[in-house]
C-alpha cells in the first residue's frame, strides 16, 4: 500500500465558502487496494501554511505521497509550487511534465499550470491543479508510475 496524503489549497474552501471537491476527486481516482490515505487537510493560500502541513505529512505522517490540489495558476495567491520548493530537496521534472502534456491533449490551457513535483526526504510530493476534472485526469497521467517511484525512495533499484 502507498501512504497518500491529500493537501487541497484554496482560500474560499479553507473559508468554507466552497466544498473540496478536488481533494475528493483525489480520493476517489486513488485505487483503494494500492493507496491507503493517511492524512487530509484543506488550508488557505498561505506559503506557511502550506510549507508546514507538507512537512507534517512527509516527516510526520510518513505519507509516501502527498497530493496537492490548488494553487499551482497564474494568481497572486497561487504560490503552492514555491511552497513545495522551499521544503523539498530534489525536484522531479519528468512527472509534472507528463502531468502537462497529458493535460494539453484537452486544452491548451494546460500550458499554465505551474505545478511541480518533487522530494522531501522519502516523500514524492506532486502538485495537481484546482480543477476536479484537470485532477482526474493528471492523476490518471502518472498513477501507472507511483509505485516504481515509491520503491525507488524506499532504496530499490531501478
Amino acid at each position: 500500500m502507498i501512504k497518500t496524503a491529500i493537501l487541497t489549497v484554496s482560500d474560499s474552501c479553507a473559508k468554507r465558502q466552497r466544498e473540496d471537491i478536488s481533494g475528493r476527486t483525489i480520493k476517489e481516482v486513488l485505487i483503494a487496494d494500492k493507496f491507503e490515505i493517511c492524512g487530509y487537510k484543506v488550508v488557505p493560500d498561505e506559503p506557511e501554511t502550506i510549507k508546514k502541513e507538507l512537512i507534517c505529512f512527509a516527516d510526520e505522517t510518513g505519507a509516501d505521497i502527498v497530493f496537492t490540489t490548488g494553487g499551482t495558476g497564474l494568481g497572486p495567491r497561487d504560490v503552492t509550487p514555491e511552497a513545495t520548493m522551499a521544503v523539498c530537496q530534489r525536484p522531479v521534472p519528468g512527472l509534472a511534465e507528463l502531468i502537462r502534456l497529458e493535460g494539453l491533449k484537452k486544452t491548451k490551457n494546460a500550458v499554465l499550470s505551474r505545478g511541480i513535483a518533487a522530494v522531501r526526504g522519502n516523500t514524492l510530493i506532486i502538485n495537481l491543479p484546482g480543477s476536479p476534472k484537470a485532477v482526474k485526469e493528471s492523476l490518471e497521467a502518472v498513477l501507472d508510475v507511483l509505485q516504481h517511484a515509491v520503491d525507488m525512495l524506499a532504496g530499490a533499484g531501478h
